[in-house]
């Protein structure tokens, strides 16, 4: 008699939860095949994750002084700069009336921005490792001056004006200047730029050559370019003692222009070394010969600054200012300054210290400082090649002045 097969099936109770997992875990399992099936045939796809094109760091204050504020783009925030802030595409510097900021760009220029100016940061891209770089401002008004370096291919340099927009060749020093009238100004003292205003016109200028655009648009031809008068007379940081009358007089001069012709010059005299109008203590114009007595100076500290114009209407820069001093006459006593060293901070540049009366003055290698009111100082200076020491000199308020010689060597003392 045949038996007949059975089949007996158990059954177990499976809980929700571990359903779940097993569907998550086949899922998984899932997904790890097909992205391991992805690579295989088309490759890794975050292999060129980190590998990329950095964002561009933003342009940098080589220095400034006096009144500089920034306008963040972004934001619209307006920040007093420091020395670590950067400018991004669309960030405005303005520079006031005591203000003066130089600015570098990725590609290795430089930007000089005058007093009572604004530019906006266009662009400042960097790419393949420097090899390309487009660099981009605007001058929207006053004053700026860009000096470029040499340029591998690739390089873009753009400055634009309201009615402009210059494309500047390597090694190239050029000024722009928009002025409050609606007139603007380009001089070319070295390289070449090629400039283009709003009709088309294209005008290449080089070196030695200056053109003015009009209200509408309308370049020059272009003019050789007149050259800033080089000062002479006084010296920096000269001193004059007053007269009996409490006053001196003292006269400036000044060199011809090397470069074009000057029909006149003309002449300005503060307490500020930013001719800031109420520090303008003289203001002359329309002088015809390169000397002028500045006459009736009372004690204190004055800065000087000469400009040429010629008969085309062209104006040249200003000269760097310098420095004088109108002292009273001394009574013939001893400056006295202690604890006079000398730290070399590197190359040639080092840093004097010392102590003295307070309100004293110290000058040393064509730089001055004050005693502050702890009776401290330090000046930081610049020594030529080779000097093994420098004089130091100390006035005081009332005429007196006392020299020091100072040894350089490292360590450096008083002699």
């Amino acid at each position: 008699m045949a038996t007949k097969s059975r089949f007996v099936f158990d059954w177990w109770v499976v809980q929700k939860r571990i359903v779940y997992l097993i569907i998550l875990i086949v899922a998984l399992c899932g997904l790890a095949g097909g992205g391991a099936l992805y690579v295989w045939k088309y490759g890794n796809p975050l292999r060129n994750v980190g590998a990329g094109t950095k964002p561009a760091a933003g342009a940098r204050f080589v220095s400034f002084e006096g009144e500089v504020r920034v306008i963040r783009a972004a934001t619209r925030e307006t920040i007093t700069p420091g020395g670590d802030t950067e400018l991004y595409p669309g960030d405005t510097v303005q520079t006031l009336a005591s203000g003066r900021a130089r600015v570098g760009m990725a590609d290795g220029s430089t930007l000089v921005v005058r007093p009572n100016s604004t530019i906006i940061i266009r662009d400042n891209a960097s790419e393949d490792g420097g090899k390309k770089t487009n660099v981009h401002v605007v001058v929207d008004s006053g004053q700026m001056y860009v000096r470029t370096e040499q340029q591998p291919e690739g390089t873009n340099n753009v400055v634009e004006t309201p009615k402009t927009k210059n494309k500047l060749g390597e090694q190239t020093g050029a000024s722009f200047g928009v002025n409050p009238e609606g007139t603007e100004e380009i001089r070319v003292n070295n390289g070449a730029i090629e400039t283009t205003n709003r009709s088309g016109e294209k005008t290449t200028l080089h070196g030695g050559e200056y053109v003015s655009v009009n209200p509408s648009g309308t370049i020059s031809r272009p003019q050789r370019l007149l050259d800033i008068p080089a000062t002479s007379e006084p010296r920096d940081l000269e001193r004059v003692f007053v007269g009996d009358n409490g006053a001196a007089n003292i006269s400036l001069k000044w060199q011809r222009p090397q470069s074009g012709t000057a029909s006149f010059y003309r002449v300005e005299v503060a307490t500020s070394p930013f001719f800031v109008a109420d520090g303008k203590v003289i203001e002359r114009d329309q002088l015809a010969s390169n000397e002028f007595t500045a006459s009736d100076l009372r004690p204190g500290t004055y800065f000087w600054r000469v400009r040429a114009t010629a008969s085309s209407g062209q104006t040249s820069d200003w000269s760097d200012p310098k420095k004088f001093i109108i002292a009273p006459r001394g009574t013939g006593s001893r400056v006295t300054v202690s604890n006079l060293t000398a730290e070399l901070l590197g190359g040639n540049v080092y840093l004097v210290r010392g102590h003295s009366e307070v309100g004293n003055t110290i000058r040393a290698a064509g730089r001055d400082t004050l005693v502050a009111t702890d009776g401290s100082f330090q000046l930081q200076i610049t020594a030529a090649p080779g000097m093994q020491e420098i004089v130091v000199d100390a006035e005081d308020p009332r005429g007196n002045s006392s020299q020091y010689r100072l040894s350089l060597s490292r360590g450096g003392r008083r002699s």
